[in-house]
């Protein structure tokens, strides 16, 4: 079963934690430790956290990710 893997992404706020908690909702597993740095451009803290998640469709590039 071909396994994929995404990066989430936001700024420092709960709306990163709701993008964690829906991927998971969706059968996403964390993968690896967060991570968290600061934009100096934006000036804002920002989080990411990979997951991944095993489907049953062959993998493509033109997949989209958060819709699996």
């Amino acid at each position: 079963m071909p396994k994929l893997y995404r990066l989430l992404t936001e700024e420092d706020t709960s709306a990163f934690c709701h993008k964690v908690s829906e991927a998971l909702s969706k059968g996403w597993d964390l993968y690896g430790d967060p991570t968290y740095a600061f934009d100096g451009i934006n000036n804002v803290m920002r989080c990411g956290q990979a997951v991944t998640k095993e489907v049953d469709a062959e993998y493509t590039p033109d997949m989209k990710l958060g819709q699996q």
